[in-house]
C-alpha cells in the first residue's frame, strides 16, 4: 500500500475513533462529500516529497485536514483542537512497514465560507520511512 493510502487510512481511523470527534463530526471523509450535514471534516491526500536515506524509503509532507462547521466559530475552535490531539495520537506503526519518524503541528486557520458557514483548515508536517 503506498504511503498516501497508509497515512490517510490511519488519520480517518484516529479521527472516526477519537471520543470527543466520533460523536461530535457527522462523518470523516477522503474528499469533499456531496451531501453531508456539518460539522464534517475532509483528510487531504497529504503533499509527500522523497525522505529516503541509503537503506529506506522515506517520505515528508504536508497532512491537511479540513474541518466544515456552521457558524459557532468557538465551537469550531473547540474541535479543531481536537484534531489536533487526534492526528498527535497517531500510532507511529502505521502499517505495511511505514512508520511515522516524525508529526508536528504546522498552522490552522479558521475561515468564514458564506453567511452562516464557517470552516477550518489544520495543516502538520510527517515524516515516514518504511522498513524493508
Amino acid at each position: 500500500m503506498s504511503a498516501h493510502a497508509v497515512l490517510t487510512e490511519a488519520v480517518e481511523a484516529a479521527l472516526g475513533t477519537h471520543p470527543g470527534l466520533g460523536i461530535a463530526l457527522n462523518g470523516v471523509f477522503d474528499s469533499v462529500p456531496r451531501r453531508a450535514v456539518r460539522p464534517y471534516a475532509v483528510v487531504e491526500d497529504a503533499l509527500l516529497v522523497d525522505w529516503s536515506t541509503k537503506d529506506m524509503i522515506g517520505r515528508e509532507g504536508r497532512l491537511t485536514v479540513g474541518l466544515f462547521a456552521g457558524e459557532d466559530r468557538k465551537r469550531l475552535r473547540a474541535l479543531a483542537d481536537q484534531i489536533g490531539a487526534a492526528i498527535a495520537g497517531l500510532p507511529r506503526e502505521l502499517g505495511e512497514g511505514w512508520r511515522i519518524a516524525s508529526l508536528a503541528f504546522l498552522r490552522s486557520r479558521i475561515f468564514e465560507e458564506g453567511p452562516g458557514l464557517c470552516a477550518a483548515v489544520i495543516e502538520f508536517r510527517v515524516r515516514m520511512l518504511q522498513a524493508n
